[in-house]
């Protein structure tokens, strides 16, 4: 086991060791990412739409068979 001083040593030394992505690659993958995410919300936000509709309208067809 080694000690906090030893452990945050060998941290910054690692750390000079990543090859870290360039600006524009990393405004890239964001952009990416966020256009991803606000494409499934939106998906899955229709798809709650639809569902609720549905329940809503078979509820309103069987409302006379619910004591």
């Amino acid at each position: 086991m080694v000690g906090p001083a030893q452990y945050t040593r060998q941290v910054a030394k690692e750390a000079k060791r990543v090859r870290w992505p360039k600006p524009n690659a990393l405004v890239t993958t964001i952009l990416t990412v966020v256009v991803i995410t606000v494409v499934l919300a939106i998906i899955v936000s229709l798809e709650d739409l639809a569902a609720g509709t549905l329940f809503k309208q078979l509820k309103a067809m069987f409302k006379g068979w619910i004591k």
